[in-house]
């Protein structure tokens, strides 16, 4: 009887030994696992706003190059607008979009026909390009769109992650698109 005893002590020693095994792996893991799990949503955040600034581009261009003729300013400015619906739900006042029609030349060379800008609410033509100016395009772009203007779009954003535990410096994002215009003719804006 004293034997089993033993036996049975042994067995809920060796028991006990088991769970504080099973603790210290857990201890241990849980750091790693947490951080791959914090890495992921931020990530995952990281990756869905730069598919939300390529959006916001195509779209501007897009709705640019739809115009037949000339656009008016205030038409213009609702075409960003468009922005704080496709950056829901993260804030789209930060978006800096800038559309610029650009004319290519029969030899390639380009100029900056006119460009505009909007941030927040504020709509201006002072941008990053300067009208009379060389574009810089895509051989591509350059290559189908010789003795035509195109719309160049673009779009930035300054990520800032979510909880900064994985990361904590902000993320530059920047995309652009490029569209000739639908009907062919050069669009003006008034």
């Amino acid at each position: 009887m004293s034997r089993i005893r033993e036996i049975l002590n042994g067995l809920k020693r060796v028991c006990s030994a088991e769970q504080g095994v099973a603790v210290v792996e857990f201890a241990l893991v849980l750091p790693v696992m947490l951080f791959a799990y914090l890495g992921t949503l931020e990530a995952s955040a990281l990756i869905t706003v730069d598919r939300k600034v390529q959006s916001v581009a195509g779209a501007i261009g897009d709705l640019v190059a739809r115009a037949d003729g000339t656009i008016a300013s205030s038409q213009m400015q609702d075409f960003f607008l468009a922005a704080s619906g496709i950056m829901a739900p993260f804030e789209s006042n930060d978006v800096l979009q800038v559309v610029t029609a650009v004319w290519v030349e029969s030899d390639g060379s380009t100029e900056v026909i006119w460009t505009r800008q909007y941030q927040g609410e504020s709509y201006t033509n002072v941008t990053p390009h300067t009208v009379g100016s060389a574009y810089a395009l895509p051989d591509a772009m350059i290559d189908i769109s010789r003795g035509n203007m195109v719309i160049a779009a673009e779009a930035s954003y300054s990520y800032t992650p979510l909880q900064g535990l994985i990361f904590d410096a902000p993320v530059n994002l920047y995309r652009s698109a490029y569209f000739l215009p639908r009907f062919g003719d050069p669009i003006s804006i008034n």
